[in-house]
């Protein structure tokens, strides 16, 4: 007599949701879509935030800077002067970009890798620049490499007095973006190649830095495009010389004080241009790059 056995009822068999299908609306835990209503408030209220303090302003800018025409636009950008300052805030703005990027990666790996006594203020001291104000940067190095420097360096009025300051702003965006690549590296990639015989700068250059790259160029970019509209920080220590230390923020400023806004608004849409064009690159070196790292795992 043969018996057949019946399935338990109380065993409820499990298995993960299926894949969702690309270009599926997003879901919610346990598969149940996300109501439209809800997205389409949130894509709204999103978009009119970023409409009133981003696109309305930059639009009544550029409307602004067109208000002569176009070879007004043209003729105000390329002033003598105005050439003049947006030439030296680039030089000055690469320049301090390019020191950060070494100076910000070597300060984001000794306080990744090495253990010192206040190390934990050290690492506090790095987001100073974003809460002070820049003005008051402007004050102290002005007092401390300015005419009565106690140092018995005078900075005041040349560009590396400009190559200062800017550096002092623009050191957390390297060394925020490097830390957290540093932290999540695999140290024992780098103890195999040590073990096989390459030296420590070996083990950097073939193994270290291909990783830290992409954050490096990131953060360096950001600094760049935060340099080159930088205002507080050099408005005293520069010294505001035209065709020397004067920087486009600070020609912009003359602008407005001797009643041409219309210069002044075509030459922040330039400035407006490079520090947009600046981060548009970035974006797009790291979406091919994240493409190269997706296809080659």
């Amino acid at each position: 007599m043969s018996t057949t056995t019946r399935p338990r009822e109380d065993v409820v068999p499990t298995s993960s949701p299926p894949p969702q299908p690309a270009g599926s609306p997003p879901t919610r835990e346990g598969g149940r879509p996300r109501p439209a209503t809800g997205r389409a408030i949130g894509v709204g209220v999103v978009g009119l935030w970023l409409s009133l303090i981003v696109l309305l302003p930059l639009a009544a800018l550029t409307v602004r800077s067109l208000d002569e025409g176009l070879s007004g636009f043209w003729d105000a950008v390329t002033a003598p002067v105005a050439l003049a300052a947006i030439g030296t805030t680039l030089v000055v703005s690469a320049v301090v970009a390019l020191l950060n990027a070494v100076m910000g990666t070597l300060v984001a790996w000794v306080l990744v890798r090495d253990e010192f006594p206040g190390k934990r203020w050290v690492n506090a001291l790095i987001d100073l620049p974003f809460a002070l104000p820049t003005i008051v940067a402007s004050i102290v190095l002005l007092a401390l490499y300015g005419p009565s420097s106690p140092v018995g360096l005078q900075l005041n009025a040349t560009r590396w007095g400009l190559v200062v300051a800017l550096a002092f702003v623009t050191l957390p965006f390297v060394v925020r973006s490097v830390q957290p690549v540093l932290l999540e590296l695999d140290r024992e990639v780098e103890e195999a190649a040590a073990s096989l015989g390459a030296s420590n700068g070996a083990t950097f250059r073939r193994v270290v830095l291909p990783t830290l790259a992409p954050a490096v160029i990131s953060g360096t970019g950001l600094a760049f495009a935060r340099a080159v509209g930088e205002y507080g920080s050099v408005v005293l220590i520069g010294g505001n010389i035209p065709r020397e230390t004067q920087v486009v923020s600070q020609y912009i400023q003359q602008q407005i004080e001797i009643d041409r806004p219309v210069n002044a608004a075509a030459v922040s849409v330039a400035l407006l241009g490079i520090s947009f064009l600046t981060l548009f690159l970035l974006r797009l070196w790291g979406s091919r790059a994240q493409r190269r790292e997706e296809r080659s795992s």
